[in-house]
């Protein structure tokens, strides 16, 4: 498909073919112009269920091979990532608005997933473990669960689809994918690479479309793990639906309400540098961005003051422009919504420090008008636990500064109090605290010295409290989305028992 809009309809692919289904037609929009890209089928019930007929057919013939059988038609698809570089970079800014380093980065991630995951194919599996009976040999073996329902988010439309995917099929399962229908274009490339590694017919299905197509999977008694990155809501929702039914297993990463703690042993440069990238890359649309900045008193003047400064000043514009920081929003309803927020804040007490909700005309690009456009909305706040606005995620350039007194544990008891527990990052030169929040703050994704910003493939991505029930990427994914079997197999000529147990077989005579 090429980067030009076109007048085709773009359907599903399902059991090897590409399926026009009947439903309606929807429209991928570039956020920063308003322009349709491309022309999409939703997916109905109808599409789901011929998809999921066809991943369960597929599924005993693909848990049949090898995984280095199965790895082979990654590494294609691991070729094409990197080849494709530049091309899909550009592609993924133009449909969900990120600046062209976040767009290239978002392929670069993918072809790491894939390459972690088709090298693990390789690499030992399972648990030789010690009997306590010498003439047993006792070891775990991992299987396929079978079935595997993914759903992704449009902010990173092409690394966390293959976190779901590359795992899941490697360890031999069948996937059944619904991409966000806000980057269905990149959907769209991600199935024709899958097509083009000629991997087998029904192994791999996608079904675009909205919430109901989403559900469709997941509710399904044909799907045996559920693979989820997206709101709390929605996942939330999965999570309370698949733990009610035995045998079935959902893994869900959502979002977070999270914090950075700068302290006032921290150095000024890099708590300032990692404020920023945490709270304005990708207009603060990443599950990780930090909506709140926890400051020391000692410091707190002098750090608001440059980060306010350069919150004034930060780069918003056309996400294909090299000098661009911040792009638009995703699309209009997430506008309002993040309006809403600070509207929010203001209503609970805020000092606005930085309000550039409503861009001046001169700062949005020529011809980006019909574009979804916000800026940096800076506030402080005296702190209370209980304030809607420090507690509720936005999801967008929404940014408290909140001071504290006192030692590093009063600074995590204000981190954890939220009902989130994605990701958090502290700022000091004093490797006690930093090991103190290693320890005590209420998160799977833990900084230091560093942006609040995301993991490396290799490592799990997922949070606790209502931030996660599961880790869906790299290592920790392989839990979800396998079973394992404990094998214990006699070598010697008689029954022995472990912890003492009898293995005379009594009998009684009349």
């Amino acid at each position: 498909m090429s980067q030009q809009a076109t007048e085709q309809v773009h359907g599903h692919y399902i059991g090897g073919e590409w399926a026009d289904g009947d439903g309606v037609t929807f429209e991928s929009e570039n956020p920063a112009t308003g322009e349709t890209l491309a022309t999409f089928r939703r997916g109905t019930e109808a599409d789901v269920d011929a998809a999921l007929e066809a991943a369960e057919s597929a599924f005993p013939a693909w848990r049949d091979k090898s995984y280095i059988d199965r790895a082979e038609h990654l590494w294609d698809i691991y070729h094409e990532l990197r080849d494709r570089h530049e091309e899909l970079g550009e592609i993924v800014s133009k449909e969900c608005g990120k600046e062209i380093s976040e767009g290239k980065a978002d392929v670069t991630e993918a072809w790491h997933m894939v390459e972690w995951a088709a090298g693990n194919a390789r690499h030992p599996h399972g648990d030789v473990v010690p009997s306590e009976v010498a003439g047993k040999d006792s070891y775990m073996r991992r299987k396929p669960r079978g079935v595997v329902g993914c759903i992704t988010p449009w902010n990173f439309p092409v690394a966390i689809p293959f976190w779901h995917m590359a795992i899941a099929l490697v360890e031999g399962n069948t996937v059944v994918w619904k991409p966000a229908e806000q980057t269905p274009w990149c959907g769209q490339i991600i199935a024709e690479m899958f097509e083009d590694a000629g991997i087998p017919d029904g192994v791999f299905n996608m079904v675009q479309g909205f919430g109901d197509a989403g559900a469709a999977i997941t509710d399904d008694e044909r799907v045996d793990t559920v693979l989820f990155t997206g709101s709390a809501e929605v996942g939330h929702e999965i999570a309370d639906k698949v733990g009610g039914e035995p045998g079935k297993l959902a893994a869900c990463e959502m979002g977070g309400k999270n914090g950075i703690v700068i302290t006032a042993e921290a150095d000024m440069d890099t708590a300032v540098h990692a404020a920023i990238m945490s709270s304005f890359k990708t207009t603060g649309q990443r599950c990780v961005s930090s909506e709140r900045l926890i400051v020391h008193e000692d410091v707190y003047d002098e750090f608001k003051a440059r980060f306010v400064d350069v919150a004034e000043n930060i780069a918003v514009g056309d996400p294909l422009a090299e000098d661009t920081f911040m792009g638009p929003a995703i699309e209009a309803d997430h506008v309002e919504k993040i309006r809403s927020y600070n509207d929010l804040a203001r209503e609970e007490g805020a000092n606005v420090l930085v309000d550039r909700f409503e861009l001046a005309d001169s700062e949005i690009p020529d011809g980006h008008e019909g574009g979804h456009w916000v800026g940096p909305f800076v506030y402080e706040i005296d702190y209370e636990p209980d304030l809607r606005c420090l507690n509720e995620e936005c999801f967008g350039p929404h940014v408290a500064i909140l001071e504290y007194s006192g030692d590093i544990e009063r600074a995590v008891e204000m981190h954890n109090a939220t009902p989130y527990g994605l990701a958090g990052a502290i700022i000091s030169e004093d490797y006690r605290q930093l090991n103190y929040f290693r320890d005590h703050a209420e998160v799977g994704l833990a900084y230091a010295n560093l942006p609040c910003i995301g993991a490396e493939v290799q490592l799990p991505f997922g949070g606790v409290k209502k931030s996660g029930n599961g880790y869906p990427s790299a290592r920790e994914a392989i839990e979800a989305v396998t079973e394992r079997t404990a094998w214990t197999m006699n070598n010697a000529e008689e029954i022995e028992m472990a912890q003492g147990l009898s293995a005379d077989i009594e009998t009684s005579e009349d």
